[in-house]
């Protein structure tokens, strides 16, 4: 499977990629990458958060390498080149978090544990965070640690409080509406083009850069999300609240919340780092919601507790 790439997002050098199927019909797009600098100290597997592709991460995936790490990330399901879930390609859909949680699986079984270096570490952003956590308890055995930048553990400010929005997705699925896109605010619907009304990023050159490759790549794009994936969302939020699930979770955790984020809750973040026996959460003060597309000064502090709370590492 084909990887894209412009003079301002070079893909890294030597990916191993392709295309694994899951066990009930979608196609997934992989790409791993060895490291830089071996011997290895593991494998990072990169969770997107909604509307996210593999090309989005290449600078990522630099860092991560020059660090001593493997990385491996793939397309969810819905979005970018991996099997579409509607007729509709730009609408961004799936019926349950748990087919994200599938996705996971069949890519640990299928290309992590066969064929990356080991302990596996997962890195996770906003809707790949939720993901990570919602399949923590059964991750004990394969996941050595996860850090989960802005993860989407409650909503941000919507203009309908949790439970109005929980109600109102859920009637449109139940009534048959759940394919239909479901009106929220600019910032979270779809991928921002003005840069001075952007919620995601206060980096200008990542942004551009960002917002110019998907010009170029439309393919790989989706714009705002259905009822059902709202309402999905939703569930996957509550499941992962519930006082047993957060006790079943023994895999180390650490939440990095970004300090002037309005897409996701911070307090959510914060509250969730405190009720875990094996996590803590910490903030990126001033950053805007995507902190490994953000400034440098805010990036690299997430970067560098990362390298701090996975093992192996020399921070």
């Amino acid at each position: 499977m084909n990887l894209s790439e412009s003079g301002d997002n070079p893909k890294p050098p030597n990916p191993i990629s392709g295309t694994v199927r899951t066990r009930d019909g979608y196609e997934l797009r992989y790409a791993h990458w060895r490291t830089t600098r071996p011997p290895a100290k593991g494998t990072v597997i990169i969770l997107h958060g909604r509307t996210e592709f593999i090309e989005k991460y290449y600078e990522t995936v630099t860092d991560l390498r020059k660090a001593g790490y493997e990385a491996l990330t793939f397309d969810w399901r819905g979005q970018g080149a991996s099997d579409r879930l509607l007729s509709n390609r730009k609408r961004g859909h799936v019926e349950s978090f748990d087919q994200y949680v599938i996705d996971l699986d069949t890519i640990l079984d299928e290309i992590a544990l066969p064929d990356c270096r080991g302990p596996l570490f997962i890195l996770g952003h906003s809707t790949g965070g939720l993901v990570a956590l919602l399949a923590a308890p059964k991750l004990g055995n394969r996941i050595d640690r996860m850090v989960l930048t802005s993860p989407l553990i409650g909503f941000g400010a919507l203009g309908l409080s949790p439970g109005t929005l929980h109600f109102v997705t859920g009637l449109m699925c139940t009534v048959g509406l759940g394919a239909v896109t479901f009106p929220r605010r600019r910032s979270i619907t779809k991928a921002p083009r003005d840069f001075s009304t952007n919620q995601v990023t206060s980096d200008t050159k990542r942004f551009t850069r960002n917002v110019d490759f998907l010009a170029e790549h439309q393919e790989l794009a989706i714009a705002a999300p259905t009822a059902g994936w709202i309402f999905a969302a939703s569930q996957a939020i509550e499941r992962i609240h519930d006082p047993d699930f957060v006790a079943s979770i023994s895999v180390p955790v650490l939440l990095i919340s970004a300090g002037n984020d309005t897409v996701v809750s911070n307090r959510a973040i914060e509250d969730y780092g405190r009720r875990l026996r094996s996590g803590r959460s910490l903030s990126v003060a001033g950053s805007k919601h995507e902190i490994l597309q953000e400034r440098d000064v805010f990036r690299e502090q997430a970067l560098a507790a990362l390298r701090a709370f996975l093992p192996g590492s020399k921070a």
